[in-house]
């Protein structure tokens, strides 16, 4: 995971994130944000409105965190369902303007921080707040993928890669019921995963590896992995 000295250039990358997958959005008329996307059941619309209530959650964390209280980013199934399904109406220049005023909004609260080793609790367990830079990054890399715009895992750039095939192994690790598996990147970066059967080694680069940990990418590029599936990480 980053060290404290990499906040500001993941910051800078959710930036970046942030503004490539507005350039694509921009150009979307209202039916285009009607169309599936890779997770099953979801239009463009519903994934965006989950890009934006998530900055909106890890927002408030944020600034819990700041005047020295944890907070979760939702205090129950219940209410992350609700705050998705609340205004999932939206359209167009609306969806675009969330998107934008939510990610602003975010950053905001990061830039207060004064502390990015105050504990917090994700979904993936407790950690330094400054873990939380990573899952905003991996949030919007993600979803963009999802969106099925020109967009693809292809034109990440390797020290990205590398965070994110971090953060997926993080997050995979709170899952029951996967394959075991150890995967090696050749940059160096090196993960346990699962618990079933016995364990495989899977090799490739940290953006093959990604894509396929989050079920975005199949195996072509990577070696060991043959017969290994895995749930689409949301």
């Amino acid at each position: 995971m980053i060290r404290l000295g990499q906040v500001e250039p993941v910051r800078k990358r959710i930036a970046e994130a942030t503004q490539n997958l507005l350039g694509d959005t921009i150009v979307l008329s209202d039916d285009d944000w009607l169309a599936p996307t890779r997770l099953p059941g979801w239009s463009r619309a519903r994934v965006a409105h989950h890009v934006a209530r998530s900055a909106d959650a890890m927002r408030r964390v944020t600034l819990a965190a700041i005047d020295g209280h944890e907070q979760p980013l939702y205090p129950s199934e219940a209410q992350r369902v609700a705050e998705l399904e609340a205004d999932a109406g939206l359209r167009g220049l609306e969806l675009q303007i969330d998107l934008d005023t939510t990610a602003g909004g975010l950053d905001e609260a990061f830039g207060l921080v004064t502390d990015w080793l105050t504990p917090i609790r994700l979904p993936v367990g407790a950690l330094p707040l400054s873990a939380i830079v990573v899952a905003r990054l991996h949030e919007v890399v993600l979803h963009h993928v999802d969106l099925g715009t020109s967009y693809s895992p292809a034109q990440l750039d390797p020290v990205t890669a590398s965070w994110l095939l971090q953060w997926a192994a993080l997050w995979l690790r709170t899952k029951p019921g996967l394959p075991a598996v150890v995967v090696e990147s050749v940059s160096g970066v090196t993960e346990e995963i699962g618990e079933v059967g016995v364990r495989r080694t899977v090799t490739g680069t940290d953006v093959a590896l990604w894509g396929w940990l989050t079920g975005r990418t199949d195996d072509a590029e990577l070696e060991g992995a043959s017969g290994l599936t895995w749930p689409l990480l949301g």
